[in-house]
């Protein structure tokens, strides 16, 4: 008798520990930490330590890696993860060309690719490679309009337009440029530079030749400074607006006095002591940006903020999708990227989500808003 009840007792934990490993989800996240893409990757590697560890009836295991800022790692840890690890969808990786060099090997393995980055072109325009990529922050087209609409307000002409040359630079020059003109606004220069640059001296200086009512930046954190300072260095007085990629700690200690008055399209959690009540995104918001603050002990940059709104996403998908099939399964992945492609209304720490077979961003205008840097600090603008 008694060796029954020990013969039954083990057969209930293997039972038990069978069903433990089959309610498991593997999430793959590739962040760069080190490298020069770090200042995006260790705020999003930061963000995983936030991310539920249960969705629905399913524990999350969470695979974290460092690309060292290289494509061509990014590829080999991809393949490594869908290979040894079966993971069921993949975070990241960081920076625009890293995420561009994986989407075939994502889409091959058809498995959710959830990219937080700023490049629309993970997204767009929509193939079959693309109908695995969910990007986890807002397409440039919404931030474009924010700028487009703040320019106007303030009488805006003539620009001069200053990106960097890549995927982001390249991909908001062909965002802006249409609604510019369709505003009446007129780009009356247009320069690129490289992420590695010391300087920009020769653009700034085309740039201010070309005597534009305002001038527009397209840089990430730090490297957005440089062409702002230098153009305030070489006595140029008018505006100069920037993207949400400037939305980061890092744009205003290195760009400093000269960057004061910097005007950019972003999101609200960069001014979270600010957010108005009215804001439907607001106690999302100051979830995600309290528990960073509290986690790594600063507030967090728009980079973190990707991180954090993918595992929100996939909070609600993971159990619809399980309806389909098991997790580790084919069936279950294509349900995954079935049910993000359902989402609906979806309050995230950078606005409202609604994706569709066509947008695989989904941010609308709720949670954008237009600040600028005040004494050292991104302030609200009212306006």
């Amino acid at each position: 008798m008694q060796a029954r009840k020990l013969l039954l007792a083990l057969s209930g934990l293997a039972l038990a520990a069978s069903m433990s490993v089959q309610a498991q989800v593997k999430i793959g996240v590739i962040a760069s930490s080190t490298g020069p893409t770090a200042f995006i990757g260790i705020p999003q590697k930061n963000a995983v330590a936030l991310l539920p560890k249960k969705m629905g009836e399913y524990s999350i295991e969470y695979l974290v890696f460092d690309d060292a800022s290289d494509p061509t790692q990014s590829v080999q840890i991809t393949k490594k993860l869908l290979g040894e690890h079966k993971i069921d969808a993949l975070i990241g990786p960081s920076g625009s060309p890293n995420s561009m060099g994986v989407l075939q090997v994502m889409a091959e393995a058809q498995t959710p690719m959830l990219a937080p980055v700023g490049t629309s072109a993970a997204v767009l325009p929509m193939d079959d490679k693309k109908r695995w990529v969910f990007k986890t922050h807002p397409n440039d087209d919404v931030i474009s309009e924010g700028l487009v609409v703040a320019m106007t307000k303030r009488g805006v002409k003539t620009v001069g337009f200053i990106g960097r040359n890549d995927p982001y630079g390249e991909n908001w020059y062909k965002t802006f440029a249409p609604m510019a003109q369709k505003a009446g606004i007129q780009i009356v220069a247009n320069e690129r530079y490289n992420q590695q640059d010391t300087s920009v001296t020769a653009q700034a200086l085309k740039l201010i030749a070309a005597k534009p009512d305002a001038i527009m930046v397209a840089g990430v954190a730090a490297d957005a400074a440089l062409p702002h300072s230098q153009l305030v260095d070489s006595g140029y007085k008018g505006p100069i607006f920037q993207t949400h990629g400037a939305a980061s700690g890092a744009f205003i200690k290195i760009g400093g006095k000269k960057v004061e008055g910097a005007l950019i399209v972003g999101p609200l959690l960069a001014v979270p002591d600010e957010i108005p009540d009215s804001f439907v995104t607001k106690k999302v918001t100051l979830d995600f940006v309290n528990g960073y603050e509290k986690l790594v002990g600063a507030r967090p940059p728009i980079f973190a903020a990707g991180t954090y709104d993918a595992g929100l996403l996939l909070t609600r998908a993971i159990p619809e999708a399980a309806k389909k099939g098991k997790p580790g399964t084919p069936e279950f992945r294509t349900a995954l990227r079935d049910a993000l492609e359902t989402t609906k209304d979806m309050i995230t720490s950078q606005g409202v989500v609604t994706m569709t077979a066509t947008d695989h961003a989904g941010y609308d205008h709720r949670g954008r808003a237009l600040i600028t840097v005040k004494d050292g600090k991104f302030s609200l603008v009212k306006d």
